[in-house]
């Protein structure tokens, strides 16, 4: 079985692939995500989602069988609050989730209700719309230290060979006053610019260290007034190992540059 790439998603606003004029906003995201499959080395047996929507103060890794779905948006339509997605969890996967990081020392625990935010099906029901692979979510660590999330990242790496894919859900740029403002896109860009630059840098260990000094980079605190929504990329940064990494898409949506990352 050939080693599955990481990937980080910044999976845009809301359920929007579930309102038709949101899905035209993000055409080029919606494309993006439904051909990624095609260019997977083999069909994941299951997937790791680390989604910027779920934080808790010690890697949590959901055991949930059937995880149920969460609806944390709120103004959007009636029908976006009976969405479902009906993948299976994976109790199996989440315990040797959970090995590794005992095998490294980490602090962990399990959950065996959480189910599916939407940083977890908004991209999966475009990926993956027939929900047939069993999926685990993992939260991140409320202490926003990046240098925890690339330490876990990296210890997640054997899950590549075993038929896993890691995805990191969140945002390039989520400064929810910043959306829709004059200034949003220019700094979405500056700040943009710094993390492609970083994510493609070919020698991993200074792309990591630069990840770990983000905030001294362009526009930082402009564009993650709090940085929940890019830890998830430190976590599959950390799960690529030595592989390079590459600007997978730039979409702009509500004024801002959204990006998405492959690693491997």
């Amino acid at each position: 079985m050939k080693r599955l790439p990481t990937f980080f998603i910044s999976h845009g606003g809301g359920p929007w692939p579930y309102i038709p004029e949101m899905k035209t906003q993000f055409a080029k995201t919606a494309q993006w995500l439904t051909q990624l499959p095609n260019a997977l080395p083999s069909k994941p047996k299951a997937i790791l989602s680390i989604s910027g929507h779920w934080e808790e103060n010690m890697f949590t890794v959901s055991s949930a069988p059937n995880p149920p779905m969460i609806f944390d948006y709120s103004g959007f339509p009636e029908h976006t609050y009976h969405i479902k997605y009906p993948a299976q969890g994976s109790p199996e996967i989440a315990l040797r989730v959970r090995k590794l990081l005992d095998q490294a020392h980490i602090p962990n625990q399990e959950d065996a209700h959480h189910g599916f935010d939407h940083g977890t099906f908004v991209p999966l029901v475009l990926m993956f719309p027939d929900a047939s692979i069993p999926v685990v979510s993992m939260s991140i660590h409320t202490g926003y230290d990046p240098l925890e999330h690339i330490r876990a990242g990296e210890v997640l790496q054997p899950l590549r060979d075993e038929g896993i894919l890691i995805i990191g859900s969140g945002l390039s740029y989520h400064n929810m006053r910043g959306f829709g403002s004059e200034n949003a896109r220019p700094v979405s860009q500056q700040f943009g610019q710094w993390l492609g630059e970083t994510v493609s840098h070919p020698d991993s260990k200074i792309r990591n260290q630069k990840l770990l000094n983000w905030e001294q980079s362009p526009a930082a605190r402009l564009a993650h007034p709090q940085e929940d929504h890019l830890l998830p990329l430190m976590m599959v940064a950390g799960a690529a190992g030595n592989d390079s990494g590459e600007v997978a898409l730039v979409d702009t949506v509500f004024n801002v540059d959204m990006s998405s990352y492959k690693f491997g």
